[in-house]
């Protein structure tokens, strides 16, 4: 039988998009000494953050978590020139997330009042794609026509045909469609400085979302 020669070929894809979704993430922690108090401390931090975004018209559902824990956690002392530890309690921490179209001034107005928020949330701001499965595709077909492309250009350097095509390989990885903007630190700051309205000014606009991804295709050759 004869060997079957083939060309491997790797193509890149790469899109700018522009963001058109905001998304806040939002971290809720605490320590109690008992295991249900922890829980119930949770319960009540989450339905405050709840009652907050209320006020901005979002549903207790479009509050989503993203990730939960509960920990034992110590403390270290000194006794008679010896470090120890013992038992402080329970922390849990959880993190979730709230996403809107783009609106300079709903953000403002949102961050503002979880800067103020008595259960102290620790946040980031961030903005990504509302229609991700739609960059997703456009990313690989990007991917595929460039490796169609190279294919072409190396089989006519290399005085080959290509022939039907063998197989495709595709990684399905992980894709980040997200662009970060500021801290809760530096939001906090701004906050405590005082404004006329319970507002951020939040006069920014997002840099484009930069993503890549890669497929590889193998035709055989004559």
């Amino acid at each position: 039988m004869e060997n079957m020669r083939a060309l491997r070929v790797t193509g890149k894809g790469m899109l700018r998009l522009k963001p058109d979704t905001t998304r806040i993430t939002i971290t809720l922690q605490g320590c109690c000494e008992e295991y249900a108090e922890t829980l119930r401390r949770s319960s009540e931090d989450t339905a405050a953050l709840q009652g907050v975004l209320a006020g901005f018209g979002f549903a207790r559902e479009d509050l989503k978590t993203l990730n939960f824990s509960v920990d034992t956690e110590y403390e270290g002392y000194q006794e008679e020139g010896v470090w120890k530890q013992r038992f402080k309690g329970y922390r849990f921490a959880h993190a979730l997330k709230v996403e809107f179209p783009s609106d300079n001034d709903l953000l403002g107005r949102i961050l503002y009042a979880l800067a103020k928020c008595p259960v102290d949330p620790e946040f980031r701001i961030s903005y990504t794609l509302k229609d991700q499965e739609a960059a997703k595709n456009q990313l690989l077909a990007k991917a595929v026509a460039d490796a169609k492309a190279k294919a072409v250009v190396l089989a006519e350097a290399s005085g080959v045909a290509l022939k039907e095509l063998q197989s495709i390989d595709y990684s399905w990885g992980q894709i980040s469609f997200e662009a970060p903007m500021m801290n809760r630190v530096m939001l906090a700051k701004s906050a405590a400085g005082g404004a006329a309205e319970e507002s951020l000014d939040m006069n920014v606009q997002p840099d484009d979302i930069e993503v890549s991804d890669t497929v590889t295709l193998v035709w055989a050759i004559a």
